[in-house]
Parts: C-alpha cells; structure tokens; sequence
C-alpha cells in the first residue's frame, strides 16, 4: 500500500472515518452515560488531551520519516517484536470493526428489516468490502472523500434543523455528576478519538510528508467539533438517553425533523450516507490489515487473501449470540482495548524508538571522535 500517495484532505478524511461510523452506532450513549450533563464540558477537555496526543505522535515521527509504526517496531525489536506488534494491530482491527460491523446491522434489522436473517445483512456488507478491496486503494480513499463531508453536512443539518426542539436546561448540572467523573473517569471517553490510531499509519502513504502535523492537528479538531455536535443533539433532546440503551440514538434524532408538510421523514437519507460511510469504513480497515500482514510475511502481494481476510470478518461478527453482547463489547470492553493500543503500544513504541535512536547517534558520534 506504501506505492499509493494520498492527499491532506483525504488522510484527514481518513482519520475521521473511525469516529463516523462509531458515532452512527452507540458512542454518542456511551459518552452521554459516563459524563451524563458534563459530556460537552468533557469533550472539550479530551479534545485537548487527544491534541497534545496527535502533536506527541507528530514529534515522535520526525526521526523515522517515511516510517510507519511497524517499521518503527522493527527499529525496536526486529523481526519478532514487528510480528508481534503487526499481530496486535491486526487483532485489534479484526475484533473492533466485526463487532461495530454486527452492531450496525443488528440496529438496520431492528430499524428496516426484522424479518430477516442478520446473516444475510452481514453477507451484504462483506460482498462491499471485497469488491472494494479488489480495486486501487486510492479509489476507496477517494469515495470516502466524497461521502464524509455528505456525513458532516447532515450532521449539522441534524443539529440546526431540531434546534427548536432543544431544552438548554439540560446541560445543567453543569459538572455533572462532579468534578471526579467529569475530569478523571472522564478520560475514558478519549476513546471516542480512535481515529487517531491511523496516523501510525499515515507517514509512508502521504504526498507531502511535511504536512503530517497539520493533518494530525485538523483531523483532531475535527473529530471534537464532530463529537461535540452529535452528543450536544442528543443531549438537548433526549435526557432518557443518559438512562436507556438507545438503538442507534443519531437515528432517533432525525425522525424529529419536518420541514413543512412535504418535506417529512428524512431519516432514510441520514440512513444511506451512513451505510456508505460504514462500507468505506470496513474497506479501509481491511486494507491496512492487509498491508500489515503483508509486511510481516513478506509476501508479494495481499490479493489473493481479500476473500480469505472478508470471510474472517464475517466469522468474527457472528461470535456474538445477540445484540446485547456485540453491544456490550463496543460500551465496555472496546473503549479500554483502544486506549491500550493507541497510548500504552503506540505512543510507547515511538518513546522507545526515540530514546534508542538517540543513544545510537551518540555511540556513531563517540566512534567518529575515536577514529579521528
């Protein structure tokens, strides 16, 4: 995938796509249920975090140009670590986006098709994802450029459009359950930013390398601004949110919308930017799982394990027995597993990385001044 050069607007468009398809499921309950009133007050404050996150990321980075993480881990570690660590984000690809992807079409047989088998909805999604995985990858970065800003617009149209349905009194109290939960538990909810975890990715892949902080710093202001409106709709609407286990709440907010009597019932538009979102989603995740695996085995080309990496996908989403438990996998054990990868693996690598880095350019340099 490294001979494929993207844009800044498409590697920021790529970040993004992470915290879109979360927020079309259940990430904006999620937050609202940790935080409850102080959720945009927290936001804000992890927003800042995730910042100082991305731009740390950036920093680390700059001794390793054109490097991504798992090339980095080879600096480590060698072979071995960079298996291990390719392994790990592989897993953690493969485990978060087939439960997200179960969930999704759990809420569309709830929403659109009862009668009809999960299975065959999960067959649809997986048929998208190898087609698209058949093709240049710059094909599918390119129509998720097209379709996030689709996503955007109606995200905003969705917060304009029920603003007269809004109770302000409802971000009171203001800190919520208090200082400790807003500020300390809090934290958790800096999962909501996983789409970070591509910038590890993104170096190698990037026309203009130089521009990595600006796409690392924008695309992090534009996942706050995105989560802040999503849960801020929700929040100004629904207060029995903070207490019921909503189905695809974003959802719930658009069938509020009527403008007049002819234009009613929009919901079904949100619906297909949002599935096309989700399709886009699930390619790029399996293309870099299939980058990763490429590097780690060496082999010439990933093609011929499309199939085998969509059917995997497929298997993964059907462990769950039932919603519940593909829901309480993405509210309790996922938000825990990605803050593991993205901080303690990631960040820690890099710090790794850059500490060896330096006591190598003082050994070279201390071996120059003998042999002079």
């Amino acid at each position: 995938m490294s001979k494929y050069k993207i844009g800044n607007l498409e590697a920021i468009m790529l970040v993004l796509i992470i915290v879109v398809t979360h927020t079309i499921s259940s990430l904006p309950r999620q937050l609202l249920v940790t935080t409850k009133s102080a959720t945009i007050i927290n936001l804000i404050y992890v927003s800042i975090i995730a910042i100082i996150l991305a731009f740390t990321i950036f920093r680390l980075f700059k001794k390793f140009p054109g490097q991504d993480i798992i090339d980095v881990s080879y600096f480590v570690g060698g072979k071995v670590f960079r298996n291990i660590i390719g392994t790990i984000f592989i897993l953690y690809f493969f485990v978060s986006s087939s439960i997200l992807l179960r969930n999704f079409c759990e809420s569309l047989k709830i929403l659109y098709f009862p009668m009809t088998d999960i299975t065959y909805i999960i067959i649809l999604f997986i048929i998208a994802l190898c087609t698209a995985n058949r093709l240049d990858f710059n094909a599918t970065l390119k129509t998720n450029l097209l379709i996030l800003p689709l996503v955007f617009a109606s995200i905003i149209f969705l917060f304009f459009a029920n603003m007269n349905k809004f109770v302000p009194q409802r971000i009171f109290p203001i800190l919520g359950d208090g200082l400790f939960n807003t500020f300390i538990l809090g934290l958790s909810n800096l999962s909501a930013f996983s789409g970070i975890i591509f910038l590890y990715f993104l170096p190698p892949l990037l026309k203009e390398p130089e521009n990595f902080k600006k796409i690392a710093i924008v695309s992090t202001i534009a996942t706050a601004v995105y989560l802040i409106l999503c849960v801020s709709t929700l929040l100004f609407m629904f207060s029995f949110f903070l207490e019921t286990d909503e189905i695809t709440p974003l959802y719930n907010a658009t069938r509020y919308i009527e403008l007049g009597s002819f234009f009613q019932r929009l919901e079904s538009f949100f619906l297909l930017f949002w599935i096309l979102a989700f399709a886009c989603y699930l390619s790029i995740v399996s293309k870099f799982s299939l980058n990763i695996f490429k590097k780690i085995t060496n082999i010439e080309t990933s093609t011929p394990l499309v199939d085998v990496f969509g059917l995997l996908f497929f298997a993964i989403s059907l462990i769950p027995k039932n919603y519940a438990i593909s829901d309480n996998f993405e509210t309790h054990i996922y938000p825990y597993l990605m803050l593991a990868v993205y901080i303690f693996i990631g960040i820690s690598i890099l710090i790794v990385a850059n500490v060896l880095h330096n006591k190598s350019k003082k050994i070279s340099f201390r071996k120059e001044l003998f042999n002079e």
